[in-house]
């Protein structure tokens, strides 16, 4: 069986490759978040933020899958550093906030970039991101909103965030496949 020669990278290719990058950059911020609160004695944020780093991970995944898929050779990228004190419960929140409000603009620009290059395939792939930007900085917004409602009160957001975001994920049938997953 012969394999198929590369295929030569666009520019959605090298945004792809710069957005592995950052998914995986998230994911390591997001460990270090989940560290600040389990090192507070914060096990539900920890939780959630485990959690996230998780999926953070599975995105760059994703997209390395589909670099695979369409034969474009992929690096392995390094990461960006990461902020690992943070004076308040709010800080790493807000933090996370920004961040997600920062991959919401660069899966936008992903998605215009193959739009405008006519690379259908590209921009049918980043649908489902673009639905999953909407949901994660949506639920970043509500977590930071319940942070500062409660105050000094952080045990009320303890509560919120086992009862309301720390359910057991759904399966996506619509989820681009995982590199690594064998599915």
């Amino acid at each position: 069986m012969t394999q198929s020669a590369p295929t030569k990278p666009s520019e959605f290719h090298h945004l792809l490759q710069q957005q592995i990058r950052n998914e995986f950059t998230a994911s390591q911020q997001y460990i270090a978040v989940a560290v600040y609160f389990d090192s507070h004695h914060l096990p539900q944020l920890a939780k959630r933020f485990y959690t996230q780093a998780t999926e953070e991970r599975r995105h760059a995944m994703m997209m390395i899958q589909y670099l695979l898929d369409n034969h474009v050779d992929v690096t392995v990228p390094g990461i960006d550093d990461v902020i690992t004190d943070f004076d308040s419960v709010r800080a790493p929140v807000e933090l996370a906030l920004k961040q997600e409000e920062a991959v919401t603009e660069q899966i936008t620009k992903l998605a215009r970039t193959a739009r405008d290059n006519g690379d259908y395939l590209g921009e049918q792939f980043m649908q489902w991101f673009l639905k999953e930007q909407v949901e994660e900085t949506a639920g970043m917004n509500t977590l930071l909103t319940i942070v500062d409602r409660a105050g000094h009160d952080v045990f009320n957001v303890e509560d919120f965030v086992a009862r309301e975001m720390n359910a057991a994920p759904r399966a996506d049938s619509t989820a681009p496949k995982t590199a690594g997953s064998g599915a």
